[in-house]
């Protein structure tokens, strides 16, 4: 059971309720105060019980509402006074969920927490498309990478040289708006312009949409069919084994 003045940072996986872990669901029924995020399902908010406080913290781009500081001072706050805190992340809280930072805000602050994993993104929804991100006689290894980000700028945090030349399975989250910027960074880095590429919109979920290509036309597919984010993009031999799954 959630215990008074814990903050839980649980992970909701990628879309589909069901993909809640079996602790995830006792927790958020037993939370006194959840804390969400803005691609919940919002399905997963009615296991909660009727009086728990309901709190959107959901950072829309663009916007300055919801700053990462204001999250963590709120999820101390409401520990400090005695509740019992579900922190509602997509996917996995440790995997480009800014877990890591709420961690260490609550460490320092002197409140205690405790980290459930969830079913990330990166593998369910290429997987929900019928993509493995491994496998034995096609890739041995796997990259994942955050796409927010501009590959342009002078001091990125990705090499994208060293990505491109690991091999394997690229898997882009939060890539939707860089999308083309990413694919000729990776094709300057020299990446053949036929790898296999798709990108998974709203994976795991009713209204999943899949497009397929290639690393050289992706990204023009993706905005001649309009595709809006959220997705995720997969790169490598991988996404050749769709159809067959």
């Amino acid at each position: 059971m959630a215990a008074a003045g814990t903050v839980y940072l649980v992970g909701a996986g990628p879309g589909d309720p069901e993909l809640l872990t079996i602790k995830g669901r006792r927790l958020l029924e037993a939370g006194d105060v959840i804390v969400f995020d803005r691609l919940i399902d919002r399905r997963l908010l009615s296991l909660a019980q009727p009086d728990a406080e309901m709190i959107d913290v959901g950072k829309v781009p663009g916007e300055q509402a919801g700053r990462q500081e204001d999250i963590s001072r709120l999820l101390c706050e409401r520990a400090r006074a005695g509740r019992s805190v579900v922190r509602l992340k997509g996917g996995d809280p440790f995997v480009f969920g800014r877990g890591g930072e709420e961690g260490l805000a609550l460490r320092d602050a002197g409140v205690p927490f405790e980290v459930v994993p969830g079913v990330t993104s990166a593998t369910a929804v290429p997987a929900h498309a019928g993509i493995p991100v491994t496998h034995r006689g096609i890739a041995s290894s796997v990259t994942f990478v955050a796409g927010n980000e501009d590959p342009a700028k002078g001091d990125s945090d990705v090499d994208w040289d060293a990505v491109a030349r690991t091999g394997g399975t690229i898997v882009v989250l939060m890539g939707r708006d860089n999308l083309g910027r990413i694919t000729a960074r990776l094709q300057r880095a020299g990446m053949p312009l036929d790898t296999p590429a798709a990108l998974i919109h709203w994976g795991s979920l009713p209204g999943q949409r899949t497009l397929c290509g290639t690393l050289y036309d992706i990204a023009a597919r993706a905005d001649d069919a309009a595709l809006p984010p959220p997705v995720v993009l997969v790169v490598g031999g991988v996404v050749g084994l769709r159809g067959q799954m």
